[in-house]
């Protein structure tokens, strides 16, 4: 009896420990402060249900801070995290520079959008999984724009969008025109302003690599871009990014807001004032054959340092999943799943009797990282340049833009720095002499 009590004791302890240790796989996990990642960390109960061995820590941050400390960690091995979230700039370059281990639980890969897979595959392999793809468009006041007399487009060109914008403005009302990105960052002011720039003409470098914000292309699109918020944007612009630009739309203080595709579901829900006063349209063009639009993805990886790389692998195939996205549509309904990821979805008749489904796949649709441009140009990437001196060279000229948004400086002033800044920058890094 003693002996048989005594194996009994020693199983149970052993179970015990067993638990313990299982208990002991917590992914710590960066993410980005926006909507659909914070909606995903609310539900992440059905993935403990299902892998009560894996607990999860979350580092939720700004995107600038994000970035900024994912990039810092995986360059000097840090080994902070176990899954980043990360976009279509950083895959293919840190995919080359091997810190990023491949994927193999995505839930059938080949119903990814062709478009979005494309930027986060590295040589055959698929080194992040999307969690929402976008691109920019349109999102305007339908009440406004019919008040004001006007019709908008479902492609309107940047003539349409600032006549529009000056007819609605009324700053005693605190109703502005159109709202638009001001604050510094390569992925915040300086993906409008480089989307933008495209579809005036413009492009960061020829292809030397000779940096381009000396030519009239430029100067044209930063004039508009400057003009048509200084005119008809919200007072502090220049402090403002998704997030606060997000709140102002929702507040009924913006008659266009022209930003991510994801914010559709955003401006139509529960927190929205105006949800049942929206229409969207692409994002504007000036008849030269692109529209100012980006293609983005915010996307789950696999830094290479990390020490749990089966618990990683599990949590984004279920981030990442058909299944998540039945989830949320269980819970919020089906325009609050992450848009922008699978052919499915788009096939889905219930989301397809969502009013922003169709322009965001025609949004993604029209982006060619391949092409972005008017002119030929050496780099791949709409909003972005992929190669890895753009993050701190765009940031700088980020502030640059957002200074002189701040009315610290002009227009040619703040060309004139670019050029230089970016002149020197790439003679350093070796792309020119």
């Amino acid at each position: 009896m003693k002996f048989k009590l005594k194996g009994v004791l020693g199983a149970l302890a052993l179970a015990a420990l067993s638990t313990t240790a299982l208990a002991e796989t917590k992914l710590t996990i960066a993410t980005v402060n926006n909507g659909d990642m914070i909606r995903m960390q609310g539900l992440t109960a059905d993935f403990t249900a299902k892998n009560p061995d894996i607990t999860l820590e979350w580092v939720t941050l700004e995107e600038n801070v994000l970035r900024e400390k994912v990039t810092t960690d995986i360059a000097t091995k840090g080994g902070q995290f176990d899954v980043l979230t990360i976009g279509t700039y950083e895959v293919p370059i840190w995919g080359k520079k091997g810190w990023l281990l491949p994927l193999t639980m995505v839930d059938d890969p080949a119903d990814l959008l062709p478009a979005i897979a494309g930027g986060l595959t590295v040589d055959g392999k698929l080194l992040a999984a999307p969690f929402y793809g976008e691109s920019s468009m349109v999102m305007y006041r339908t009440d406004l724009v019919e008040a004001a007399g006007e019709k908008m487009p479902d492609a309107p060109t940047w003539d349409d969008i600032k006549r529009i914008a000056g007819k609605i403005t009324n700053k005693d009302k605190e109703i502005y025109g159109v709202c638009l990105r001001g604050k510094a960052g390569w992925g915040e002011n300086m993906a409008f302003i480089t989307a933008t720039s495209n579809s005036f003409g413009a492009r960061w470098f020829d292809e030397s690599w000779q940096p381009q914000f000396n030519s009239p292309e430029w100067k044209e699109a930063l004039t508009f871009y400057l003009d048509l918020l200084k005119a008809d944007g919200p007072p502090g612009a220049s402090n403002n990014g998704f997030n606060e630009n997000l709140a102002l739309f929702n507040a009924g203080k913006c008659g266009m807001w022209i930003d991510a595709t994801v914010a559709a579901s955003f401006v139509t829900g529960k927190d929205s004032t105006v949800a049942d006063k929206v229409g969207f349209a692409l994002a504007a063009d000036k008849g030269l054959g692109k529209r100012g639009n980006w293609l983005w993805a915010w996307s789950l990886a696999i830094p290479a340092g990390t020490q749990k790389e089966e618990a990683a692998q599990k949590f984004i195939g279920w981030a990442t999943s058909k299944a998540y996205t039945e989830l949320v549509a269980s819970k919020e309904g089906w325009a609050n799943v992450p848009p922008g990821t699978r052919t499915s979805l788009y096939n889905n008749p219930e989301y397809q009797k969502v009013p922003f489904a169709k322009m965001t796949l025609d949004s993604i649709n029209s982006a060619d990282p391949t092409k972005p441009t008017v002119q030929p140009v050496p780099y791949v990437g709409v909003q972005f340049v992929a190669i890895p001196e753009f993050a701190g060279l765009a940031t700088t000229v980020g502030q640059i833009f957002s200074a002189a948004l701040a009315g610290e400086k002009t227009a040619d002033e703040a060309l004139a720095e670019a050029q230089d800044v970016a002149t020197r920058e790439m003679t350093k890094a070796g792309y020119i002499k």
